[in-house]
Parts: structure tokens; C-alpha cells; sequence
């Protein structure tokens, strides 16, 4: 009898609850922690009072009280030993098969290139996995989840500056990634997007770029201004991804966001969907309310709203990043 085929379901596939970390480290948010928990306490209170479970997870005591005073009481918080907060990175990617089973697959995991090192990082997905019953499978290479998407049709879109870096699986080329993506995620094809953002921390994350929002349609910025920073890099994805034969559903990007003089990696690309809800990160951008609109228009299914990131952001991520799904098993 053939095995069962696991594959990795779509983010809007029904999710049972969301995994979402809690800022507590104030080296990694110099001068920004505590507007970063207000924001991703806001974040989680927006999932939660939509219907759909959340667990917010906090490093210890005092930041459990914390993060239970500042979010909704419908979320539910959750102690656990972990580093940064950027769950869609370090938290299990769990996959499904035809009749609801699901398994949690682990990937090696070195700080994002050996940049960012942090106590518990490499134990916190099996740990999430294995509290909430599922078999865990680790694979012998180094992949983040904010690395790849998918689109449910075996579509994986992922970038060359990340997958490809030497400072995460050297001794592999593309071909070999290309196959271990087949092999441990159910992937059939593999789109390659070049580079991600200017000073995005994790060398190119596709999350940040360009998102599935729909079985052969690829969500991928506009540049708004002529300033915008990274209106090389949106071109070429949109070049790549329609060479692919994939539909592009344009947004506009927040445009120039800069801190202290650097460019930061802000985009809406780093939106989290949900059961029943789309939350998009803003910045207060002028192109805020377009980005939230355009956005909005892909998932006429759901609410879609969007909170401020900026703080978030300014730890390295978004409310993507932050965030993992349990995908909904057998009903």
C-alpha cells in the first residue's frame, strides 16, 4: 500500500489556532519593546475576538502577566522557552494528507545565517509541535518558513538569496534544494524569485516580497514613489513570476520607510491570514490605506484590516513572521 502523501496546506486553509510569539528581549528592541508588545498584543486580540484560537507565547512569568494584561482575555497565553519571536521561522511547519492526519516537519535551524543566535530557537518548533500531539519529523537541512509559500497546488515560491545563501546550506545547489522541497514539503514545482528586500535580516525572505493569495496567483509589490528602494527588486519578481506562468495581483508597497537614516524592510507582503480574518502591518505610510485595500480585495472570504508594525519592524519582522498556523486535521 502506497504511504500517505503529506503536503503543506495554503495559509488560508482552515487553521485550528495561531501560534504568535511575544516580544520580552529589550537587546533585540532597543528603545521599541514595549510598543512592540502592545503591538503584537494587539495583533493577537484582532485573531482572537475574530473567532479563531490563539496562543500567545511568552518566555516566562512576568511577560505572561504582561502580555495577559494588554491582549483580549480570549487569548489564550502560553509559557515557553524560546529566543526571537519570529515563529513562522523556528515554530513547526505542519503538513496534512488527503484524510486530515497531520505531522509536524522540523528543519535545521543556525540564527538566520549564524546572525542571530538565541536559547531556544532550535527546540521551540518540536516543543510546539509535540504539545499539541503531533509526530515530528526532522529534516537534515536548514529551512525557515518565512523562506518559502505556497499556493495548495504544488506550487513552492521561494528566492535565491535566501535558499541559495552559503551561510545556510552550502554544499547544496538549487537542484538539490528544489528536490529536498519536493521531498519534505509535497512541493512539485519551484518558482525562484531573486532577492528579497533591501536590509531584510533574513537575507531575502519571500514573505516579505511576494505571497500566494490564490492557486496560481502571486501577490507582489508596486513601487510607490520614485524613491522607493526596492523597486528593482519588485520588477524583477514580477518578471520572474509571470515568465513562471503565474497571475500577479499587483499591491502597492508602503514606499520609502526609514529609521535613523537606514532603510527599513517594511512591506504589506507580510500579512497573516487567518479563519476569518487578514492582518496586514502598517507603518504610517501615506500608501497605508491602499496597501490594506488592495489587500483586502484578494480575500473577499475574510475581514482585512490593518494595525500598526512599526515597532514590530523595528525588531526585524512582521505579523507574518511573528506568527504559525495549525492547520485545521480530520473534521
Amino acid at each position: 500500500m502506497e504511504s500517505p502523501r503529506f503536503t503543506l496546506p495554503p495559509e488560508w486553509f482552515a487553521q485550528q489556532w495561531l501560534w504568535i510569539g511575544f516580544p520580552h528581549d529589550a537587546d533585540e528592541w532597543p528603545g521599541h519593546l514595549a510598543a512592540a508588545q502592545r503591538e503584537i498584543a494587539a495583533f493577537a486580540s484582532a485573531v482572537a475576538d475574530s473567532g479563531q484560537e490563539v496562543r500567545l507565547i511568552a518566555r516566562d512569568d512576568a511577560n505572561a502577566a504582561l502580555a495577559r494584561r494588554l491582549a483580549s482575555a480570549k487569548v489564550r497565553v502560553e509559557i515557553r522557552t524560546y529566543g526571537d519571536i519570529w515563529l513562522r521561522d523556528t515554530g513547526p511547519l505542519v503538513l496534512r494528507d488527503a484524510a486530515g492526519n497531520r505531522l509536524a516537519r522540523r528543519f535545521g535551524f543556525n540564527g538566520w545565517g549564524g546572525k542571530y543566535t538565541m536559547a531556544g530557537d532550535r527546540t521551540i518548533g518540536a516543543e510546539l509541535a509535540r504539545s499539541a500531539g503531533l509526530e515530528v519529523v526532522e529534516s537534515d537541512w536548514i529551512l525557515e518558513g518565512g523562506a518559502i509559500d505556497t499556493d495548495g497546488s504544488g506550487l513552492i515560491v521561494t528566492t535565491a538569496e535566501c535558499l541559495r545563501n552559503p551561510n545556510r546550506n552550502p554544499a547544496l545547489p538549487a537542484e538539490a534544494i528544489e528536490a529536498r522541497l519536493r521531498r519534505d514539503l509535497g512541493g512539485e514545482r519551484v518558482l525562484w524569485l531573486g532577492r528579497g528586500l533591501v536590509n531584510d535580516h533574513t537575507d531575502g525572505h519571500v514573505d516579505n516580497l511576494a505571497r500566494c493569495v490564490a492557486p496560481g496567483v502571486l501577490a507582489v509589490p508596486r513601487a510607490s514613489g520614485a524613491d522607493d528602494p526596492n523597486a528593482a527588486i519588485y520588477a524583477d519578481a514580477r518578471t520572474r513570476a509571470l515568465a513562471f506562468g503565474l497571475a500577479i495581483a499587483e499591491v502597492p508597497s508602503p514606499g520609502r520607510i526609514a529609521r535613523d537614516g537606514r532603510i527599513e524592510p517594511a512591506s504589506y507582503m507580510n500579512f497573516a491570514i487567518t479563519s476569518r480574518l487578514v492582518v496586514v502591518p502598517t507603518f504610517g505610510s501615506r500608501h497605508d490605506a491602499d496597501g490594506v485595500a488592495a489587500i483586502a480585495a484578494l480575500f473577499a472570504d475574510r475581514d482585512c484590516i490593518g494595525l500598526p508594525a512599526g515597532a514590530v519592524l523595528a525588531g526585524g519582522g512582521g505579523f507574518h513572521c511573528a506568527s504559525q498556523q495549525m492547520p485545521r486535521g480530520a473534521l
